[in-house]
């Protein structure tokens, strides 16, 4: 093997392992998105304030892990029966609908990249694995709420989402509110929780009414 190659190929494996070497650190590093560095570098708007879970409405917690991730309580990282389902539904990898847990969104927008492809989610899985065992559920979800993208214009974060949602804290959200803006999480440069459609409504109320039938689903949080 020549100097040259087995530069790169030392070089490949640091990009790998770097992410499990960095992740215990956000146990105490509050981290930054992959989107919002690109977006910081290319000198886009970025708006995020990091805010504990602790000030966040326990609504809105609840009502991600009703619309993203129910068993996010119950699974190590990877949730294997919702993958299986999305299989089953699929024709190919393009055609996929979700099935990442809230722990491999983590992954994903820490360390990877955006878009569906084989390799994301072969980097995807283990790191998934890998953060789940570091980090507390709490600390996942709460190192979630604040890099999610939450509106069209680089709004990032529970903060920055509700401020531009509805002119308030994130502490302060209602139920309804808080499920308006779990509703937009798949896509919010299209879902406005401002201004939300009939569409967005519905769904956001039967998320209230899954949250009330639901409360154990984030009792890992407590």
């Amino acid at each position: 093997m020549s100097r040259a190659l087995r530069g790169a190929v030392l070089a490949l494996l640091v990009l790998v392992l770097l992410p499990y070497l960095i992740t215990p650190l956000y146990s105490v590093i509050d981290p930054i998105s992959t989107m919002m560095l690109s977006r910081q570098l290319s000198g886009a708007r970025v708006e995020r304030h990091f805010v504990p879970i602790a000030r966040i409405s326990p609504a809105l917690p609840l009502a991600v892990i009703i619309a993203e991730d129910g068993r996010f309580c119950r699974h190590h990282g990877i949730d294997l029966t919702e993958i299986r389902e999305a299989i089953a539904e699929a024709d190919d990898i393009d055609e996929m609908r979700g099935g990442s847990t809230i722990t491999q969104q983590v992954a994903k927008n820490l360390f990877l990249w955006q878009g569906r492809s084989y390799v994301r989610k072969a980097l995807e899985f283990p790191l998934a694995l890998w953060i789940d065992l570091i980090l507390p559920k709490r600390r996942i979800l709460e190192i979630y709420l604040n890099i999610a993208e939450w509106g069209p214009n680089g709004e990032f974060g529970a903060e920055a989402g509700a401020q531009r949602a509805f002119g308030k804290s994130a502490q302060d959200l209602s139920r309804y509110e808080a499920a308006l803006l779990a509703a937009a999480l798949p896509n919010p440069a299209n879902r406005n929780a401002r201004q939300p459609a009939s569409g967005l409504r519905r769904l956001a109320g039967l998320y209230v009414a899954r949250a009330a039938r639901s409360p154990a689903a984030a009792a890992c949080l407590r």
